[in-house]
């Protein structure tokens, strides 16, 4: 063959391969991204080496820190677990879709059917979904993942720390060192077929592990959402044989430990199946951490103000880091106010997707997210609720807190406390300021009595099992 033939050949090859490289290239381009939500039970603001702690090593989520953005001043949308998660899930303040207390197994509402999922909005673009983890969000078949947009579930229904066994002891340090589950009768799910009652907690981290990662092997070449609420540091704590250590003050710290280590093997998971480039992971809180009473049960929220329960924000600012590399600005920190609320809408942004139809509260924040110059949060003032009462109001630097008052004092038109600090200043919320801002104070409290009485004038209802009694 003459060396001009040769030439030619080579030349078709290589424009062969030209095209084919281009088109992949664009296909790669136009391609939704991947989603991993990463949703803690009870982590303190405090309980993330990269957030201030000192005895908790945490490597994997430090280094996602480093390859991405941690922010600063992210909230949950309740101070206790269901509101939390049904505000995750819908992008609303917990009020307007009908769940504002903590579901117990007597419980026969949930997260009503007619509400949009993050799952949901996703599936619109042919998304694979799996929910792994602890659901908390109504544990009846109606109620469950499958029924809210997930392809699969594997997880407990609700809290690790319920159908508690009667005559059982239930000491914390008792049952960590002796690794006991069974004063807790909880049971384990796929989809929604019980498949192990007690579950066994000390292997839950490594099996929810392993799920994630079957999962995202499984549907690494088509666009996929993975949420996956750990169900552990609430407690009692339990960890694999790997992290267990007899002493029960080392509880909490080998459980974050474990969990940190978890999070590493999702994120090398990502890598080695290539969709590492093409994955957004977010990692955050439900809510604050467990009161300090819980000794080396619980965790921390300094230099916060209060724990789990309260609108303190202890309660409800919690450890917050998104990665994605190329899209998320490496080693980046954002301060602006964001909140469980706004990934629904991010997600949906990204994914070209539409929004549900139903009203909602949160607010797309990929401009904060990806870093973009002069970006301000697109809260103009977020609020705190708890159970379904509205407590405070944060307004950039401002946050005013709206004490409860009792129902005789609402009834009699009593006016609540109202206490005013400046975050920016005092971030533990020891001083307050009211007296010297009582205009500002006026404006924001004006603001919270318009934005809760339009909200409870739209909210909607849970989902609802009737009982047999009833029908």
């Amino acid at each position: 063959m003459s060396s001009f033939r040769i030439l030619i050949r080579l030349a078709k090859r290589s424009l062969a391969l030209a095209v084919v490289f281009a088109s992949t290239s664009a296909a790669e381009a136009k391609r939704t991204p991947n989603f991993v939500l990463i949703f803690m039970d009870d982590q303190g603001y405090q309980d993330v080496g990269v957030f201030g702690s000192k005895t908790i090593k945490t490597p994997h989520l430090d280094n996602m820190a480093r390859e991405g953005m941690k922010f600063t001043d992210f909230y949950s949308l309740a101070p206790v677990c269901s509101p939390s998660r049904a505000g995750l899930m819908t992008g609303c303040y917990p009020p307007r879709v009908g769940i504002t207390g903590v579901l117990f197994p007597r419980h026969t509402i949930g997260l009503n059917p007619e509400e949009t999922t993050v799952a949901e909005v996703l599936k619109s673009k042919e998304y694979a979904t799996a929910a792994i983890g602890k659901w908390h969000i109504g544990h009846l078949p109606k109620f469950l993942p499958t029924n809210h947009g997930f392809d699969s579930y594997f997880g407990i229904p609700y809290s690790n720390d319920m159908d508690g066994v009667k005559g059982k002891d239930r000491n914390l340090d008792r049952a960590w060192v002796e690794r006991d589950v069974t004063p807790w009768n909880v049971p384990l799910l796929r989809d929604t077929k019980e498949i192990e009652r007690p579950v066994d907690q000390n292997t839950l981290t490594t099996r929810y592990t392993q799920e994630a990662q079957k999962f995202i092997r499984t549907n690494k070449d088509k666009p996929f959402f993975l949420y996956m609420p750990h169900t552990m540091p609430h407690i009692p704590l339990f960890v694999s044989d790997k992290f267990f250590t007899k002493d029960p003050k080392q509880a909490y710290i080998r459980t974050i430990e474990e969990l940190d280590h978890s999070i590493g093997q999702v994120l090398k998971t990502l890598k080695d199946t290539g969709v590492d480039d093409n994955t957004l992971v977010v990692f955050t809180s439900d809510n604050g951490p467990w009161h300090l009473k819980l000794r080396h049960h619980g965790g921390s929220a300094l230099p916060l103000r209060g724990a789990k329960f309260s609108t303190w924000e202890g309660g409800m600012r919690v450890p917050t880091l998104m990665r994605w590399p190329g899209k998320i600005p490496a080693g980046t920190v954002c301060s602006e106010v964001a909140a469980a609320c706004d990934i629904l809408p991010t997600f949906a942004k990204l994914a070209k997707a539409e929004l549900p139809e139903r009203k909602i509260d949160g607010k797309n924040i990929w401009r904060l997210m990806s870093g973009k110059k002069g970006a301000k949060s697109p809260h103009k003032a977020y609020y705190f609720y708890k159970g379904n009462g509205l407590r405070a109001v944060r307004s950039g630097e401002w946050k005013l807190h709206i004490g409860g008052g009792n129902r005789k004092q609402q009834q009699q038109g009593k006016k609540p406390a109202l206490t005013l600090y400046n975050l920016s200043k005092d971030i533990g919320e020891t001083t307050n300021v009211a007296a010297e801002n009582e205009k500002l104070v006026k404006r924001l409290y004006k603001r919270a009595q318009a934005f809760d009485e339009a909200l409870k004038a739209d909210a909607r209802p849970p989902g609802e099992v009737k009982t047999e009694t009833e029908s």
